[in-house]
């Protein structure tokens, strides 16, 4: 039987994803990217913003289609979507022939038999489950890098957000089956492990009663194979000393972090329901910058959250000029049904929502353009990530960049690297978001 996997939405999501092929795989289904002669087609979709799920709707009525024209023998829906529209689904697309949940994933090969048998297959479970890190994976990612998803869920109820209630309240991984993951990753060639969650912040709080991320980057950081660790979805106000002592220490764990603050005016914090002032903010950027001077920023912005002044929004300039954040993502502000922002008087329309995300983008762009030009002359360790074709080039990235969100250092050479190999380069040009080298002597 041959399968097309289409995996949408986050890299949390991929983690599932790949959960879901190797069970696949495992029974014997074979891989193609040809829709027109996938015996089964899976898409595992995305919810999040409203982007996210007109995406996921569309690639839903597109693959449906190879039920009616193509091989396809079974059409089966997963992930974030199926969990919030289930009944939606079931009604409105009868090409679907199974739905199955956010924590159901495990019942992926049962579905795709039943599916294929003409059985209608259903499956929602506890979405409070307790997550299971134990699983094999099969790598989609090139197998240089993966990400460990440590955690499930979230507690935090920010009020434009939807993710609590398709992912339900926030479960830490135990850390014994993280590092057994991480193991079996590193023992497949791994060599960057990249950890995410809702929230990677509070790990361990529910079931060690206090927060245990350093803990587990240690444990982490003994992994014979392991070159590089980076950390994601830090929340701000989350951040704790042990934390940065560890970052800072080990060797193994890259400066580079990515602390989501959405925005710096205190009355569109408050809000939002997030639990930082500008203050805050500015006190945590700060003492970062202290103890490792080195350290990369990210950090994402919302624009034109309900009630969002133009004063509001040009405070926001003012506080990204000041803070200089090194990586930056913008996203207009999404309505998402059944969350409290949704319902908010003063909405925004939606091309002044549009004009203040460009207007910080063409900000920060000129932020990270400066940065990269001050790394002229440097050397730095970096990873390749492939060939330019056509080119003597390649495609690296170095600590300050996680894949698929960052830029990159491309990297003239004569000389043949291999995808994967780390390589010192010295800094050469500067663009707005990625740097130009040669290998350094």
């Amino acid at each position: 039987m041959k399968l097309l996997f289409v995996s949408l939405g986050c890299d949390k999501n991929l983690v599932d994803s790949e959960v879901m092929l190797a069970l696949l795989n495992g029974q014997g289904y074979s891989l193609t990217d040809n829709e027109s002669e996938a015996d089964v087609i899976i898409i595992n979709t995305c919810c999040f913003i409203n982007d996210a799920k007109e995406e996921s709707v569309q690639t839903i009525l597109e693959m449906a289609e190879y039920k009616k024209s193509g091989n396809c023998k079974a059409l089966i829906v997963t992930g974030c979507l199926a969990q919030r529209y289930q009944k939606e689904i079931v009604d409105e697309i009868p090409e679907v022939d199974a739905v199955l949940g956010t924590s159901t994933y495990e019942e992926i090969v049962k579905a795709a038999a039943d599916a294929l048998e003409g059985k209608r297959f259903l499956e929602f479970h506890d979405i409070n489950s307790t997550p299971d890190g134990k699983r094999k994976r099969l790598l989609t990612t090139g197998g240089h890098y993966a990400h460990l998803k440590i955690a499930e869920g979230c507690d935090k109820h920010c009020t434009y957000c939807i993710i609590p209630a398709v992912r339900g309240k926030y479960r830490s991984v135990p850390m014994e089956e993280l590092v057994q993951e991480a193991r079996d990753l590193a023992a497949q060639g791994v060599k960057e492990l990249i950890l995410v969650a809702q929230e990677t912040t509070l790990y361990g709080v529910d079931i060690y009663g206090k927060k245990s991320l350093h803990k587990l980057l240690r444990e982490l950081c003994r992994i014979q194979g392991i070159r590089w660790i980076r950390v994601l979805y830090c929340y701000p106000e989350e951040i704790y000393e042990e934390l940065i002592q560890t970052i800072k220490t080990e060797p193994k764990i890259c400066h580079y972090l990515d602390l989501p603050i959405q925005h710096a005016n205190d009355d569109v914090l408050k809000r939002m329901g997030r639990r930082t002032t500008k203050k805050d903010l500015q006190e945590i950027v700060v003492h970062l910058r202290r103890e490792i001077p080195d350290i990369v920023l990210r950090t994402t912005l919302i624009s034109g959250f309900p009630g969002e002044t133009q004063e509001a929004h040009e405070e926001l300039m003012q506080f990204v000029d000041e803070m200089e954040f090194e990586r930056l993502g913008v996203f207009a502000y999404s309505p998402e049904e059944d969350t409290p922002a949704a319902q908010m008087e003063g909405q925004i329309p939606e091309e002044i929502k549009e004009e203040r995300r460009d207007e910080l983008m063409e900000l920060q762009q000129e932020i990270s353009f400066d940065k990269n030009e001050d790394m002229a002359g440097r050397t730095l360790l970096a990873m390749v990530e492939g060939k330019v074709a056509d080119e003597n080039a390649y495609i690296a990235r170095t600590y300050m960049d996680a894949p698929g969100i960052d830029g990159y250092l491309f990297i003239n050479t004569d000389e043949t690297l291999v995808t994967g190999d780390f390589a010192r380069v010295k800094v050469t040009g500067a663009l707005e978001y990625d740097l130009i080298g040669e290998i350094a002597e």
